[in-house]
């Protein structure tokens, strides 16, 4: 109880510093004109204006694109590639989802559903309880291979779960592991004129991965349906 009471303290003064401290508030709202520009050249751009201390902010700006769900997790991911080269980026943006990931299931875990659809919104939480309930175990993998779902928010729906810590946090880490390294060898050949081509490229991956296991658990669930009839 203590120790809920003591993060509870920490989070209120991390907010209240964010709403009434300037530097800070300013710095958030370029952060989200940052992400919303959907640009990877931009980005860049960012990331690179600090220096020696790149990397440091790179890991920083995945965190923030976790707890403040739902924002492009794939900018950083190119990003980094293009920058420290597709095995470097991959390894720093796999390590710093991987704490995001922690980090919103550890948030919904202590502090329930009210402190996450603040961070949110009820209906992405919605309609992500649904995904999750229909897809179960699966939901993890399926959420990382796929660009256009916030694995973000199925990190929070799984804290709001009887799921482990440990469970999720290695299901996490295998299953985002192969999107990483295709995301990040995809990023470092990043060009002007290549990067629409190569989001389809990737979107056509994802989807057709996403095909193959549903198949799998759609032949999985026939036959305990069938047994359940009989």
């Amino acid at each position: 109880m203590k120790k809920r009471i003591s993060i509870l303290v920490i989070l209120t003064t991390l907010m209240l510093i964010c709403f009434f401290v300037k530097p800070v508030r300013n710095t958030i709202e370029q952060l989200f004109f940052l992400f919303g520009m959907y640009d990877v050249d931009y980005v860049k751009g960012y990331i690179l204006s600090f220096g020696i201390w790149a990397p440091i902010v790179s890991f920083l700006l995945m965190l923030f694109q976790s707890v403040v769900a739902p924002l492009p997790a794939f900018l950083i991911t190119f990003s980094n590639a293009a920058l420290f080269g597709w095995i470097k980026g991959a390894i720093l943006s796999w390590s710093s989802a991987m704490a995001g990931a922690a980090l919103c299931f550890l948030i919904a875990n202590w502090f329930g559903r009210a402190a996450v659809e603040k961070l949110t919104s009820r209906l992405a939480l919605e309609n992500i309880d649904d995904f999750f309930k229909r897809y179960g175990q699966y939901a993890i993998l399926i959420a990382r291979l796929l660009p256009f779902v916030s694995f973000d928010i199925v990190s929070y729906a799984a804290g709001l779960t009887s799921m482990g810590f440990w469970p999720f946090f290695w299901a996490t880490g295998i299953g985002q592991l192969p999107a990483t390294l295709i995301y990040s060898y995809a990023g470092e050949m990043l060009v002007e004129g290549a990067q629409k081509f190569v989001m389809g490229l990737l979107i056509l991956f994802a989807v057709s991965i996403l095909t193959i296991l549903l198949k799998k658990i759609g032949t999985r669930e026939k036959p305990e349906q069938a047994q359940s009839l009989i």
